[in-house]
């Protein structure tokens, strides 16, 4: 039942995959799920986020700050929180009811996503629902607009019966400036975890393969984590379809690493790679230097050399050979 459960957590990340904050934004997560069945995990629970960082966990009944160096008790209101929760509590049990099966395990989960733009203005907040690992259907809220999207085929009594409540109240006057609040709450707490700036280690590689060779442009040892990567042939950007990679991977360390890579034959081009970043004052541009771009026809020159010097060899003791027996028979 574990593996199923986490099966069905990674599948609904993955559907929720929302764009990444811009430049300078910030913004909150709160991931609530709910496990009708029996596992090791709560049975409801919600864990909050400040940019990539868990910054708190709710199992229903408490709120635990993770990674506070300093005392957060007036981050947020835990009135509104156990509201809030409790309200998302009710939808999950609704939503179990309506999808009553024979399946031992279900996971429903709601992503609740509030930003706040680098001009400290609100930006715009996401609702996301999910049943069994998919998104089910989304609530955007920008600029006092509302727009409901049903993302799957569902039945018409999963979407949300209080949607008017939702446009006129809940989110308005709770769900929205609660999350505000409390991101700008964390902001003041967290600023220095938050405004940490790593530069990026910046590498330009090729490698040769079975069909021609590789090259490859790795940044790893950044933060935070967004991050403008580009791959140049003779000073254009390479399109995006001969490009594989670009994923946003994690270190150990909490820093990020990001490769782009772009396969070739034998060329006479020439690839550089640009990194634009927070900790950069400017873009960084590493070029593919002469012995990288040439490294295949060198490791080819040398093993020729290698063979040649090699017959050479065996000629010579060949001909060692034959006259050692001739000065034997004579």
């Amino acid at each position: 039942m574990q593996c199923k459960w986490t099966q069905s957590y990674v599948v609904f990340l993955l559907a929720l995959s929302l764009p990444s904050a811009s430049y300078g934004s910030h913004s909150l997560w709160l991931l609530s799920t709910y496990i009708k069945g029996e596992t090791q995990f709560p049975k409801f629970s919600s864990t909050t986020t400040l940019d990539d960082i868990t910054v708190g966990y709710y199992d229903s009944k408490t709120y635990f700050p993770r990674g506070n160096t300093t005392n957060e008790d007036d981050v947020m209101n835990s009135d509104y929180i156990k509201g809030i929760s409790g309200y998302m509590y009710n939808s999950f049990l609704r939503r179990a009811a309506l999808l009553n099966q024979n399946d031992s395990l279900d996971v429903y989960q709601t992503l609740v996503v509030c930003e706040l733009l680098d001009s400290d203005k609100p930006g715009k907040m996401i609702i996301a629902d999910a049943a069994r690992g998919s998104t089910t259907d989304e609530l955007r809220y920008i600029n006092n607009t509302f727009t409901y999207t049903v993302t799957v085929n569902i039945k018409q009594e999963l979407i949300k019966p209080d949607l008017e409540e939702f446009k006129q109240d809940l989110i308005p006057n709770i769900f929205y400036p609660v999350c505000i609040t409390t991101l700008k709450n964390y902001l003041k707490k967290r600023r220095d975890q938050i405004n940490r700036k790593k530069k990026p280690n910046i590498t330009l590689t090729q490698k040769s393969n079975s069909g021609g060779s590789r090259v490859s442009c790795l940044a790893t040892g950044f933060y935070p984590r967004h991050i403008n990567l580009t791959l140049f042939r003779d000073g254009q950007p390479v399109s995006d379809h001969e490009i594989t990679g670009g994923d946003l991977l994690p270190n150990g360390d909490g820093t990020y690493q990001m490769r782009k890579s772009l396969e070739i034959s034998a060329d006479k081009h020439k690839y550089s790679c640009s990194a634009t970043h927070l900790s950069l004052d400017n873009k960084l541009i590493i070029e593919l230097d002469e012995p990288s771009r040439r490294h295949i026809e060198a490791a080819v020159a040398v093993g020729v050399l290698m063979l040649v010097i090699c017959v050479i060899c065996v000629i010579v003791a060949v001909i060692r050979i034959r006259r050692s027996r001739g000065n034997n028979v004579i």
